[in-house]
């Protein structure tokens, strides 16, 4: 599983996939200069590291390098929560807990992202007409914290 980017990392990161295409430590570099004061070397440094780390892959232009992301935002962003939902002693209650916390747009986007993933799951049931994606989660998380519960020995609740 993925760590967490630290800030300069990320700063980098997100250049090289916002622009989505081979980058050099110079391109990265004049675009960092505009938010901070930052060294040719220091940039080169977190290129060299992200590369050693397996975030980006080069390839040699002349006598720079060409950085490429290896995965997307995305895919990073999926993993550093999917690692925090893998820690928790209750994920059904972990994820009822990540939901509460969720703004509007968030949970329209994960009723978006739930009817193009629940027909592709293996038993997954997919939304009748007339029923939103997000009750079909919300039965999901009820059935996952029964199990959960029914796991636990009872503790004087």
């Amino acid at each position: 599983m993925p760590r967490q980017l630290g800030e300069l990392e990320d700063a980098v990161m997100t250049r090289v996939w916002q622009w989505n295409r081979p980058v050099t430590v110079r391109e990265v570099l004049e675009d960092l200069q505009q938010e901070r004061s930052i060294a040719y070397t220091t940039v080169m440094t977190v290129m060299d590291n992200l590369h050693q780390k397996g975030w980006v892959r080069r390839e040699v232009d002349g006598r720079a390098y060409r950085y490429t992301a290896v995965s997307t935002r995305a895919a990073y962003s999926a993993a550093l929560m999917n690692e925090a939902w893998s820690l928790s002693d209750n994920p059904a209650a972990a994820l009822v807990a990540f939901f509460g916390m969720m703004s509007a747009e968030q949970r329209e986007a994960l009723q978006g992202a739930m009817r193009i993933v629940l027909p592709t799951l293996p038993g997954g049931a997919v939304p009748e007409a007339g029923e939103e994606a997000g009750e079909a989660v919300g039965e999901a998380v009820d059935e996952g914290t029964e199990a959960a519960d029914e796991a636990e020995p009872e503790t004087g609740r």
